[in-house]
């Protein structure tokens, strides 16, 4: 087993610095402090608070999952609000929420689209159209597309988003420029290169490579910066095809940016959308050194395929798309079916709009669909990570505003957040290598300049929730012990973060989808994901977060997604065959059921959350211990109990400080449930890897009124219900 080091401060759980071995010998009992003198520091209803996702898949999956034996076993899980993801906005498609609807050249069934707001047949699935002027070769969804830039058609163009222009933007286009990156893979020479504009073209452009540490990919954070080519500035660009000496010598570049900083304004002949004139079109790139004959020799590699073409990435795409363009592989559940399969128990849903390939009139016509259903889906998440996907912050921030506007216009009431974050990475207040070192504002975190970019316009009360998602452990192959240890610690690191770029305190905080990775690993089906799961619950509503929807809710095979170990796993409750069969309950299911039924009482009254702090030994002992305390409505005390060590069982002694520093045990009688290695065993075969024993929590009732002392197994959760002190009244703090 290996050392570890960790400091760890959280409301509901608290550990201290020290170095400790897992699986040593016996310590003496231990307590658990559930600490009254400061009241509760949360309180929260269960069916507003505690969620689930779901989401879009390959085709015809809809109608697997959405069978009536499936939702019924979907529901027993208690997981009540849900969240609505949006697939398309990962994989840089438009949605068609409803396929019936106009396109805004409705004769050659191309365009702008925008979904039938009318009531008519239930949509029971809906689709993603590729976006034929796409420019990143890679997405984050089925990731089978490619890049215009570089896939050798001569009438195939990347184009920006026209919604960047000062005509939607409202302000000067110096402060959303654009640019395309090419990832050559290696240091190879260059001092030239030739673009083939379309229209509009750029007339003042830059041309830089990178200095400095060189990262995977331009979404990192790597020390180093752009430099301009000797002669890479134009100031004068005339479109065509022309050949650009960028320098007497070659320069070892990897990563080159073209910097477009102002556009001609000129569509392509016959067109007629005023679209069509805004922002920067580019047919093909070429890169590389010019021979002595000035003959360009290319490095860069042309073929329509993501695999054999170089990489290419860029700061927007035109959701401008064709009918041919439908995705056939994939669908998003229809809205009718989800509110009609019960899934949603008649309680608002979290809806999701797109930001970044979609427009703000096919945004305001969901919701027109959604008020004249009855629908209640009172917040809207505007976009699904843009954070990941290259977008300058201050990009998404003019799509999120349009988008804001268009559903206010149509019911001022709805509250839209966003923006499903996805990465953490900034901490140190650095900005992506890809959108950093231009003039727009200094090279900071993306929130920090999101929310500067609002405050600055007066918009930042725009922002009604502030909404992130949770995948902390992308090395899949690595022991989860050290990872279940400093789970705790990196959400309250996290929330912290937010604060400190800026984030007003009051802002309602919402995980909308979170798991142990977001890579498919054996841990979210096992033990050690149900850990994790409970640990990010009693966190999170321990830190004042307003809700948390689990993604996992639906039936999904195992896969395997990494090239390092034969990890097979899925974010998973419910194990499935090809079909969305389910074959069994997964340890998150039973994990996620236990908080649901034991922990948690009514679901529809305000529980409050009390700190809870492991002691014992040493005054510097860490433990693997977490504890998290709620007074629930029926006036009986739960303790959360999450044992984190793989080895070894141990004993704990609940115990309670009041106002007056009095420490009084919590005493029997009580219910106590437990979840371990007894009633869960999983059996890793490759993709046929199943449980050989799943089975529910086992329930035992402690008798007498002695103190409590309680046995926790290795890998273990526990419950303890139980009567105490009554607290004080706590402030009208529930959400």
């Amino acid at each position: 087993m290996s050392d570890f080091f960790l400091r760890l401060v959280v409301a509901g759980a608290v550990v201290v610095l020290a170095t400790m071995r897992l699986g040593s010998a016996a310590e003496a009992s231990l307590q658990v402090t559930i600490d009254l003198r400061g009241g509760p520091v949360s309180a929260f209803v269960p069916s507003a608070a505690l969620g689930a996702g779901v989401d879009g898949h390959s085709r015809g999956d809809a109608a697997a999952i959405y069978r009536s034996t499936t939702l019924r076993a979907m529901r027993s899980v208690g997981l009540l609000p849900l969240s609505y993801r949006l697939r398309t906005e990962l994989g840089i498609e438009a949605w068609h929420w409803n396929p019936r609807g106009r396109w805004s050249d409705q004769r050659r069934a191309q365009g702008y689209w925008t979904s039938d707001d009318r009531l008519g047949t239930p949509i029971l699935a809906s689709f993603g159209y590729r976006l034929p002027r796409r420019g990143n070769t890679i997405d984050q969804a089925e990731n089978d597309g490619y890049s215009r830039l570089a896939d050798g058609d001569p009438n195939s163009f990347w184009k920006s988003n026209p919604y960047l222009d000062r005509r939607y933007t409202g302000e000067d286009n110096d402060r959303h420029p654009q640019w395309l990156i090419a990832d050559l893979g290696q240091p190879q020479p260059v001092n030239a290169l030739r673009i083939r504009w379309g229209n509009p073209y750029a007339v003042r452009y830059t041309v830089q490579y990178w200095e400095g540490e060189d990262p995977r990919d331009p979404d990192e954070y790597p020390k180093g910066r752009w430099q301009d080519f000797p002669a890479g500035a134009v100031s004068e660009g005339r479109g065509g095809d022309p050949l650009l000496r960028l320098g007497a010598e070659p320069v070892p570049v990897r990563f080159l940016r073209v910097l477009l900083e102002q556009g001609s304004g000129t569509a392509p002949p016959g067109a007629q959308d005023p679209r069509d004139a805004l922002g920067y079109a580019v047919r093909e790139i070429a890169i590389g050194t010019l021979d002595s004959d000035d003959q360009l020799r290319d490095v860069v590699r042309h073929a329509p395929d993501r695999d054999r073409q170089t990489r290419f990435f860029v700061s927007s795409t035109d959701p401008w798309h064709r009918a041919s363009d439908l995705d056939s592989h994939v669908e998003q559940p229809g809205i009718d079916r989800v509110f009609a399969s019960g899934l949603t128990r008649g309680l608002p849903m979290l809806m999701s709009v797109g930001a970044l390939y979609d427009t703000p009139d096919n945004a305001a016509a969901l919701l027109r669909y959604l008020r004249r259903r009855g629908y209640p889906t009172p917040r809207i998440e505007i976009g699904e990570e843009p954070d990941g996907q290259y977008a300058a912050p201050e990009d998404y921030g003019a799509l999120y505003l349009q988008v804001a506007d268009a559903l206010r216009a149509v019911d001022p009431t709805v509250v839209v957040g966003g923006a499903s974050l996805q990465s953490f990475q900034a901490a140190n207040g650095s900005a992506m290598m890809a959108w950093s070192g231009t003039a727009v504002a200094p090279d900071q975190s993306w929130l920090k300049r999101l929310l500067s970019y609002w405050r600055e316009r007066g918009r930042l009360a725009d922002l009604g929730f502030l909404s992130f998602e949770w995948y902390p452990f992308d090395e899949v192959c690595a022991p989860a012990v050290d990872a279940l240890l400093q789970g705790p610690a990196l959400l309250s690191e996290a929330v912290a973060h937010l604060y400190a770029q800026g984030l007003p305190r009051g802002t309602p905080l919402i995980i909308t989808e979170y798991g142990y990775s977001a890579f498919s690993a054996q841990e979210e089906v096992d033990l050690p994901g149900a850990l994790f799961n409970a640990d990010v619950v009693g966190t999170f509503l321990g830190l004042g977060g307003q809700a948390a929807y689990l993604y996992g809710l639906e039936p999904t095979p195992l896969y395997r997604e990494s090239t390092h170990c034969d990890n097979w796993g899925n974010n998973t409750l419910f194990l499935s065959d090809d079909q969305r069969r389910i074959l069994a309950r997964t340890a998150t299911y039973h994990g996620t059921t236990l908080l649901n039924r034991h922990w948690l009482g009514n679901p529809d009254q305000a529980h409050q959350v009390y700190p809870a702090r492991v002691e014992g030994g040493q005054p510097d002992q860490v433990w693997p211990l977490t504890a998290y305390a709620l007074y629930r409505p029926d006036g009986r005390w739960a303790l959360l109990l999450v044992n984190k060590d793989p080895l070894r069982a141990w004993s704990v002694a609940p115990r309670f400080a009041d106002s007056a520093e009095v420490v009084a045990p919590l005493r029997g009688p009580a219910d106590l449930y437990q979840f371990s290695a007894v009633q869960y065993r999983w059996q890793a075969a490759g993709e046929r890897g199943r449980p050989l024993r799943s089975l529910p929590p086992r329930h035992s009732v402690l008798s007498g009124d002695a103190p409590l002392q309680i046995d926790l197994p290795p890998w273990s959760l526990t419950v303890v219900q139980g009567e105490g002190p009554q607290p004080s009244p706590p402030p009208d703090t529930a959400h």
